[in-house]
């Protein structure tokens, strides 16, 4: 309980000063939600909560951010499950573990996570930061393949909870539409991760150039984003060269060189609806067995089971107090199949909000998303 022991000492520190900001938010999600494992025939109801606390504090050009969870799942046949052993296995890629470990009672098992923790310094020029953090990179906004730090998961329940790096990152600015920045990161296995970049504005279309390199990786990529003149469609694209080192079944390595891209475009319309429209490309496939092999592989979400996917996110607010989003994916194979994930979220006031969604699946059995069965929650968020 070290990482709450620590949060509630920085919050009562960080409290005596003016210039910090300090909110707290509790997520609860009820689900009814089938075994990871495609092959077991079962469904569980369980609960899952997380308490987070902010701490935000600024000087000058100084500035410095905790983020803390408690996170509790409650459901004695889910926190008994092998499904629920898949999710204690979930671990950050730093050498010092960012969260406790589950504490196991009658029907539930509670953990102390940090989430963020990180400071830094930030001028005109200049901008530094070190400590557990969040490394942007790609322009995606369903896929990002040249994102290998913190890499989202749009199948997830929370596409964007994600795990913090412990690294240091540096950006110059060159002037006001160019850059050049690099990363350096402490891995879980005490080894080192190295990213560097160079952003510019060429008749207004933002793109760059990075490079990723560790020990079992080197990826090289591009990123182009800018307006469609004047017509309010704003186009993007993404591409990354990757070289690889994955595990097989048997545990021995094998290299794997491959290109993904992605190419999409937002529009915002007049009505309310905001629409993204994303496809990805991907020169090598790999199996579900490659999958779970390599969960903690730092490519793991570039290893993907279609060589060609679709996506879209819809959303749209019918009032100020009620609203809708989809997510939609079409993975194209030799068995098409889909998936999507509805959301409808009624805010009762700037505090609470709730939300009634799902994660479907289609197609055959044996194509990608076919294996999966339907997830359902209801989520409440309070925050203050």
């Amino acid at each position: 309980m070290r990482f709450a022991s620590f949060l509630c000492i920085l919050l009562l520190y960080s409290s005596l000063h003016a210039d910090t900001d300090v909110r707290m938010q509790n997520t609860n999600f009820t689900l009814s939600q089938p075994s990871y494992d495609p092959k077991e025939d079962r469904r569980y109801m369980y609960n899952y909560n997380r308490f987070r606390a902010y701490a935000n504090w600024s000087e000058g050009d100084f500035f410095f951010q905790a983020i803390g969870d408690l996170i509790n799942y409650f459901g004695k046949d889910f926190v008994a499950s092998t499904s629920f052993e898949y999710i204690e296995q979930l671990h950050s890629d730093t050498y010092w573990s960012t969260q406790s470990r589950f504490n196991h009672y009658s029907d539930g098992a509670m953990k102390t996570k940090l989430y963020r923790l990180y400071g830094g310094y930030e001028d005109d020029e200049n901008r530094i930061v070190i400590g557990l953090q969040n490394i942007t990179m790609g322009v995606g906004h369903i896929w990002t393949p040249s994102n290998l730090f913190n890499p989202k998961n749009i199948y997830a329940l929370e596409p964007d909870e994600t795990f913090g790096v412990m690294a240091l990152s540096y950006t110059y600015y060159l002037g006001d539409q160019s850059q050049i920045y690099g990363v350096v990161s402490h891995r879980k296995d005490n080894s080192y991760k190295y990213a560097g970049g160079f952003k510019t504005t060429l008749a207004s279309v933002e793109c760059s150039l990075n490079a990723i390199h560790s020990d079992d990786t080197t990826m090289i990529a591009y990123t182009f984003e800018g307006d469609l003149g004047d017509s309010g469609i704003e186009l993007r694209s993404e591409g990354a060269y990757i070289q690889s080192s994955i595990y097989t079944l048997d545990g021995l390595q094998k290299e794997e060189q491959f290109f993904q891209g992605v190419v999409g475009a937002d529009y915002a319309f007049q009505a309310g609806l905001n629409l993204t429209v994303e496809t990805l490309y991907s020169s090598k496939v790999f199996t579900y067995s490659d999958l779970l092999v390599n969960i903690d592989s730092e490519i793991s979400g570039d290893l993907v089971m279609s060589h060609f996917y679709l996506g879209t996110r819809m959303s749209y607010d019918f009032n100020i107090v009620l609203s809708t989003s989809l997510r939609y994916i079409e993975s194209f194979n030799e068995h098409n199949s889909r998936f999507f994930s509805p959301n409808l979220t009624y805010t009762l006031n700037d505090n609470n909000s709730f939300s009634l969604g799902a994660l479907l699946y289609g197609g055959a059995e044996e194509s990608e998303f076919g294996m999966w069965r339907n997830t359902y929650y209801l989520k409440y968020v309070f925050s203050y």
